[in-house]
């Protein structure tokens, strides 16, 4: 998928989060977007992820040579970030049930592949609201990166996860990511997403 951000901006009352941002990618690109706490990593990637608008500028989607409308880009992303939960009440096989019931499966993965892939070590009947921190984030980035689609937004990716955990993550991006885009927001560029093609400092566009 190609994104083109032209000139957006984001205003909260009369506080800019960011303005003036001008940015390209194109399938395949993995883009980091780094900053402090509080400094609109997570404004941003809404705004890309079209959960919330920009105030100013517009981003143009195109996949497959044809552009996407705003309203549409859902369908075409998958995300992973600290404020969007799992259904803790689930067990993971209705975890998985329910979201591959909305985004289909990679090519050549399916529900026992990804419990491999996961290797959690639970009883099945097990709510996933008893699993520890970790492996709830491996669940939640394993339901991104088994979806079928072309755009993956990363929230703090390796948020809870230990070092086992960043050693699988970086697997996962090292053999599912592909040619699909990627956008990561991190503030610890050498752990999530040191291996970025492209960087963005959110607190260059305050102003």
């Amino acid at each position: 998928m190609n994104i083109y951000l032209d000139g957006i901006g984001k205003k909260f009352i009369n506080e800019w989060i960011f303005r003036s941002l001008f940015l390209e990618l194109h399938s395949g690109e993995t883009c980091a977007i780094l900053g402090r706490n509080g400094s609109g990593k997570s404004t941003l990637l809404q705004v890309i992820a079209g959960s919330i608008h920009a105030t100013s500028g517009k981003i143009i989607y195109e996949y497959c040579g044809k552009e996407v409308p705003d309203n549409l880009i859902f369908r075409h992303l998958a995300m992973v970030a600290p404020y969007l939960e799992i259904i803790e009440d689930f067990t993971l096989d209705e975890m998985m049930d329910f979201h591959f019931s909305f985004k289909p499966y990679l090519p050549g993965m399916d529900a026992n592949k990804v419990k491999e892939i996961l290797d959690l070590k639970v009883r099945k009947s097990k709510p996933i609201r008893q699993y520890s921190s970790g492996m709830k984030q491996r669940v939640k980035l394993a339901l991104a990166f088994f979806s079928d689609v072309p755009l993956l937004l990363l929230d703090e990716p390796v948020m809870n996860l230990d070092k086992a955990g960043i050693d699988w993550y970086l697997q996962l991006v090292k053999e599912y990511a592909g040619k699909r885009t990627l956008v990561i927001c991190s503030n610890q560029h050498a752990q999530e997403s040191a291996f970025a093609v492209k960087t963005l400092q959110i607190e260059d566009y305050k102003s």
